[in-house]
């Protein structure tokens, strides 16, 4: 994914969208469904936060849809980042912040005070129960009155085991096809972008920050929308759902 001239970035971000569909088969639909909640809630020209932003997944889609939106990616992985900052540069509807979602005052990082729309995915699945209500109660601050906060990730439901594994051993049965097929997971993903002379520093960086993969919770969807009301929002519910993943809407 290198060239003579500097890196593809192109090719990295492809590269990562197809590691991410190896998880989640429907991931671009749980991104349509997304951006169609933004436009009817706030409109084609969105100042949105893109939280935990990764290789800037959202905003890619977001700019690709509404070409006057403009986005603040933060997230502190340097080599994502670097992906990120790589593929964005020179268009100035996009600012990168690095900041630790866990930090009290990351929110003073922002360039702005508030925004019509927070946007994350398979991200927050990252923080324990007790810091993401900490880190609801500030997304509430950051949100404008009738703005809205959407969390797509993985919620599990406790209350159906048995649906649950069943549906877990047939996605893990087509995951493993997939390898079979050549499919990177996320774990030779990362042992691509450790090879990179270009990214090879920034992912020794990520791996001392993170390890190699962090231990959150996986709450129920119920459980977010609870807190997201608690800590601020009028209203909170699922407005996508598969088997392991809920897209799940708050409205300030």
């Amino acid at each position: 994914m290198t060239t003579g001239v500097g890196t593809d970035w192109q090719a990295w971000q492809e590269s990562w969208d197809r590691q991410q569909e190896w998880y989640m088969p429907d991931r671009e639909e749980r991104f349509r469904v997304m951006l169609d909640m933004v436009e009817a809630l706030v409109g084609p020209r969105p100042r949105v936060l893109d939280l935990a932003c990764g290789t800037g997944s959202i905003t890619a889609r977001l700019l690709a849809r509404f070409p006057e939106a403009t986005s603040t990616g933060v997230d502190l992985d340097p080599a994502l980042l670097a992906i990120a900052e790589g593929t964005f540069a020179g268009d100035t509807r996009v600012t990168f912040v690095t900041a630790d979602l866990k930090d009290p005052n990351w929110v003073a990082e922002l360039p702005y005070d508030s925004y019509d729309a927070v946007l994350t995915a398979t991200a927050l699945h990252w923080l324990h129960s007790e810091p993401l209500t900490v880190l609801y109660g500030q997304i509430a601050e950051l949100v404008r009155d009738g703005g809205v906060f959407m969390n797509a990730d993985h919620m599990i439901d406790e209350s159906t085991p048995r649906i649950n594994a069943a549906e877990r051993a047939q996605r893990h049965a087509h995951m493993e096809r997939a390898r079979q097929d050549g499919a990177l997971d996320w774990a030779a993903w990362w042992e691509v972008a450790a090879a990179d002379p270009v990214l090879a520093g920034p992912t020794a960086r990520r791996f001392e920050i993170y390890g190699e993969h962090a231990e959150g919770d996986t709450p129920s969807a119920q459980w977010h929308a609870r807190v997201l009301r608690e800590r601020g929002f009028a209203e909170a519910r699922p407005v996508w759902c598969s088997p392991s993943d809920t897209l799940l809407l708050a409205l300030k």
